[in-house]
């Protein structure tokens, strides 16, 4: 997250490092309803991302924790995290999430996330810690910290002022923007996607489900067992040699791998996506291994992925009609389109008569699916005016 300048925030900036401080701070910040948290890390050479910096406050108490200080033990903030009666407060929370969720071996729960409420709080879609401070609190954001070296000690303050302002800000945000969707009636729109960010599977580290992350561009047996066990042989490798996966294969050369089926380390060589070299590597040997498995037994290692149905191209005429009619809608209720429908989601929309969508769910349909659906049969009409677009019912 980006750094900040809070200019309501006083006292001194509380840097914990050692466990008996931590311990003395979860106490205090175990009496607010809600935990406005923020890390800084680093894991551009690494597969593990290093957590050097932890933010958090309450309404009335902040302090940042050093995860990197000898000796000390993060269990009072993990277990602070686990309580599922306080809402866990992030701006953008994928990444933090991931690393908590390791951390503490599950997904901290629930969570309100600043950037999905922005949406249905109509300020934009995926906006950024930034704009959202100077939208919200009139603040400014001061980036000149951002991408200093958070793992390297002491920290200055300039570092922490700017750490600290992430979470002195963020819960000012959090009560602005949570009590304006509960006014509305809008805190419902927000919790299937809050379901979703905590789903486990999205921070899943197991090798076996690694192929999940790759597009599947064939559907035969020996594609998807190569596909899927050089999938998982790469994570474990990464996982094991704390590397990006792109270090050690990217996944341009998986999916050339899982086409061409190599079998013997000359094969792989002349391969254009693998990197040269690489079959004379330490790692050569074991891919062409994993390889060699799935090969002989494609069944044993082929993951079950369900076809999907050719139905052709959506009608084009149809697609664009939609995309105007959502963007309309969206405007005239104040929230990001992607709240509602994605662009796969307008396609299939445009194909099929009833699809299995969210937009034709719950809020959405009320607000979009039934329009749509009117659309597509003539008894709605986009009509121009000097004010924009006007939905006519014909």
């Amino acid at each position: 997250m980006s750094g900040t300048t809070d200019h309501d925030q006083s006292g001194e900036i509380r840097l914990i490092t050692d466990t008996a401080a931590l311990e003395a701070a979860c106490v205090e910040l175990a009496k607010g309803d809600f935990l406005a948290v923020d890390t800084e890390f680093h894991r551009e050479s690494t597969y593990w991302p290093q957590v050097c910096l932890i933010q958090i406050a309450t309404d009335d108490y902040d302090a940042l924790i050093d995860p990197l200080a000898p000796g000390i033990n993060l269990k009072a903030l993990l277990d602070l995290l686990a309580d599922t009666s306080r809402v866990k407060v992030f701006h953008a929370a994928r990444q933090d999430l991931e690393i908590f969720s390791r951390l503490m071996g599950k997904v901290p729960s629930p969570v309100f996330d600043s950037q999905i409420a922005a949406m249905a709080a109509g300020l934009g879609d995926s906006i950024s810690y930034e704009n959202l401070v100077a939208r919200t609190v009139k603040g400014t954001v001061d980036k000149s910290s951002q991408f200093t070296d958070w793992a390297r000690r002491p920290l200055s303050p300039k570092q922490l002022e700017y750490a600290r302002g992430d979470v002195t800000f963020l819960r000012r945000i959090y009560r602005i923007l949570h009590d304006k969707l509960e006014k509305q009636g809008r805190l419902d729109w927000i919790a299937d996607e809050h379901a979703a960010l905590v789903d486990p599977e999205n921070y899943s580290f197991d090798p076996k489900d690694a192929w999940k992350r790759q597009k599947i561009r064939k559907y035969r047996n020996d594609y998807l067992a190569v596909l899927a066990n050089v999938s998982a042989w790469r994570e474990r490798v990464a996982q094991e040699t704390d590397k990006p996966r792109g270090r050690i294969l990217k996944d341009d050369a998986i999916q050339e791998i899982a086409q061409q089926k190599p079998r013997t380390l000359d094969a792989l060589d002349r391969m254009r996506g693998v990197q040269q070299g690489f079959a004379k590597s330490r790692h050569g040997a074991g891919l062409i291994q994993a390889i060699n498995e799935a090969l002989d037994d494609p069944d044993k290692y082929a993951p079950v992925v369900e076809r999907p149905e050719s139905s052709g191209p959506p009608p084009g005429a149809i697609v664009e009609l939609l995309k105007v009619l959502l963007k309309q809608v969206c405007d005239d209720a104040g929230i990001a389109t992607r709240l509602i429908a994605n662009a796969a989601d307008i396609e299939t929309l445009a194909r099929e008569n009833e699809p299995d969508i969210p937009a034709l769910k719950g809020w959405r349909r009320e607000i979009f699916g039934e329009k749509a659906l009117k659309l597509k049969t003539g008894k709605v009409a986009l009509a121009a005016s000097p004010k924009g677009v006007r939905i006519v019912e014909v």
